[in-house]
C-alpha cells in the first residue's frame, strides 16, 4: 500500500519470519530483534548526505567521503522501542538517543504518556522515531507530536510491522513523516493487534505477558 516503505530485503524478511514463529524463544527474539534493526537501519539511512573531507591513507592523501551535518537522533518509543535501538546504536555509536515513555491505555487504546527526555537541538538533526509495531498509530502519533514540539523538522518513523489502518491514520496525522517497516499486514484485531503479526514485541522481547 502507499504511504510506507517496505524493506523487503530478503535476511529481513527470513529473520522477520523467525520472530513471527510463536515457538522462538525469549532470547531468540531478542537477539533477532538487534540484528533485524541494524539492517532496517541500513534502508532508513541510505540517503544521508555526505561531505568530501581531505584525508592520509597510508599511501596517499585524498578526497573521502563523510557523513554531514550533526549526528544522528534515535528517539525510542518505551519499552519497546529499545530493542530496536540496540541494534541501530551499533551501527551508528555517536547517534543521540531520546526517549519517550507512552503506553497504551487497554481500555481506550489511547496513548499515556509518563516520561519524555532528548537533546535540546533536535531542529538541527534528522530525528528516526522508533517503535517495533504501527498498530493503532496512537502511540507512534503522540510521540511524533512530542518531538514536533520540541523543534524537530526531520523526522522518520521506523517499525518492524505496520497494519494498514494504523499507516493510513499516521499518514493522515503526520503526511511530512515517511515510514519505513518490514512488513504491512493484514489487519487490526478487536483488540488492536496486528495480524497475523508477532504478538506483543515488549512481551516476547522481554519475557512478560
Amino acid at each position: 500500500m502507499s504511504g510506507a516503505n517496505v524493506i523487503s530485503h530478503p535476511l529481513v524478511q527470513h529473520k522477520l519470519t523467525i520472530m513471527r514463529d510463536k515457538g522462538t524463544s525469549t532470547q531468540g527474539f531478542r537477539r533477532l530483534l538487534r540484528e533485524i534493526s541494524t539492517l532496517l537501519c541500513y534502508e532508513v539511512t541510505r540517503d544521508l548526505p555526505l561531505v568530501r573531507q581531505t584525508i592520509e591513507t597510508p599511501l596517499a592523501e585524498m578526497q573521502a567521503p563523510m557523513l554531514a551535518g550533526k549526528k544522528l537522533v534515535f528517539a525510542s518509543v518505551l519499552r519497546a522501542g529499545n530493542g530496536l535501538l540496540e541494534g541501530m546504536l551499533e551501527l551508528v555509536p555517536s547517534a543521540r538517543v531520546a526517549h519517550i515513555g507512552l503506553y497504551r491505555d487497554p481500555e481506550t487504546l489511547h496513548p499515556v504518556e509518563y516520561y519524555f527526555k532528548a537533546p535540546d537541538d533536535l531542529n538541527e538533526r534528522l530525528v528516526i522515531v522508533v517503535d517495533p509495531m504501527l498498530a493503532t498509530a496512537n502511540s507512534a502519533i503522540a510521540a511524533v507530536h512530542k518531538i514536533k514540539e520540541r523543534g524537530a523538522n526531520n523526522i522518520r518513523f521506523l517499525c518492524l510491522l505496520a497494519a494498514p489502518e494504523g499507516v493510513a491514520k499516521f499518514n493522515e496525522n503526520h503526511p511530512d513523516v515517511p515510514i519505513f517497516t518490514a512488513a504491512i499486514d493484514e489487519k487490526l484485531n478487536e483488540k488492536g493487534y496486528i495480524v497475523p503479526g508477532l504478538g506483543d514485541a515488549g512481551d516476547r522481547m522481554y519475557g512478560t505477558k
